[in-house]
């Protein structure tokens, strides 16, 4: 009980733990229903993982690595974190070292938006952007000299268990409870495979039925955000055992979508969302009276700069 000044059982309410941290404000991000784009019968969601405090899904991967490497005894705070990645880890990450008091270096390919590198520096990130012909691959090779030769620490989100475990125990979660029960089928893009791996667990766990599909870019695509890995550098964090399948994607469609959400639903959302989007709306025409739940990444006004919108 709260009394008279603002604390729990007589505590001040400036004692340490009487207010949440950022950390806290990770998760429980809204579900929106889609009034145009939905095909007639079906319901169509959208999980606004933009609304984050950092502003992408992101966000939950970056604490639960922390999170994780400070239990293990692997960092501590003043220490260097490395990591590579295409942008909204690496904004999670850098917001995350900020109030936790760590030092950290991105690796990303050239060609990320000026909103994403702005965003990155702000928060005080170090940022080596590598040859943009030679993909994340080659950006995760410099990750890993940078961490031998400045005794940096990689959380390394390709193979980094407590990445999909941010899904597994919380996301899915979510997903179920705010649908009340009702969702049929989730969509998740594949960027470090982590989200679609974590939910699909956690649903499978307590909603078998639910039928969960990743997202990957169709032959030659390039969406920001999501790919499809070559062999040798598939994450290992991956795990396809509870997904009803993968479904690929056009470029060109994911841009289309993302404008039409904007335009015909009010939401501004990434181009990776658009992907996902685009793969629902087809499921939920393809399944008469279902309810299709797509996860959107991150916000649209993160590539504004780009001209995708205009």
């Amino acid at each position: 009980m709260n009394d008279a000044r603002g604390g729990k059982e007589g505590r001040p309410a400036d004692a340490p733990g009487a207010f949440p941290t950022l950390a806290d404000a990770v998760g429980g991000t809204p579900i929106v229903r889609l009034h145009r784009l939905a095909p007639p019968g079906s319901t169509v969601l959208a999980k606004l993982e933009g609304n984050n405090p950092a502003g992408s899904v992101k966000d939950r991967p970056a604490f639960s690595m922390i999170a994780a490497a400070e239990r293990d005894g692997l960092i501590a705070p003043g220490d260097l974190i490395v990591e590579a990645t295409s942008g909204n880890t690496g904004i999670a990450l850098a917001a995350a070292a900020a109030v936790l008091g760590y030092r950290f270096v991105l690796v990303i390919p050239e060609g990320s938006s000026q909103e994403r590198l702005d965003t990155m520096r702000a928060y005080g990130a170090d940022v080596v952007e590598t040859p943009r012909e030679q993909g994340m691959e080659h950006a995760r090779d410099v990750a890993a000299q940078i961490e031998r030769e400045r005794g940096a620490v990689r959380l390394d989100q390709f193979s980094n268990p407590a990445n999909p475990a941010a899904h597994e125990h919380a996301t899915a979660h979510e997903i179920w409870d705010q649908t009340r029960g009702l969702v049929t089928h989730v969509v998740c893009t594949m960027g470090t495979t982590g989200t679609v791996t974590g939910v699909s667990r956690g649903l499978a766990s307590i909603a078998p039925h639910v039928q969960v599909y990743g997202v990957q870019p169709a032959p030659g695509a390039s969406i920001p955000g999501i790919r499809a890995w070559p062999q040798e550098y598939l994450p290992s964090i991956f795990d396809a055992t509870h997904l009803a399948g993968v479904r690929e994607v056009a470029g060109e469609r994911a841009i289309e979508t993302a404008r039409a959400l904007a335009r015909n639903e009010g939401l501004l959302l990434g181009l990776s969302a658009g992907g996902a989007a685009a793969v629902a709306i087809d499921l939920a025409a393809e399944n008469p009276g279902s309810v299709v739940l797509f996860v959107a990444p991150d916000r649209g006004d993160r590539y504004l700069s780009t001209g995708v919108f205009g």
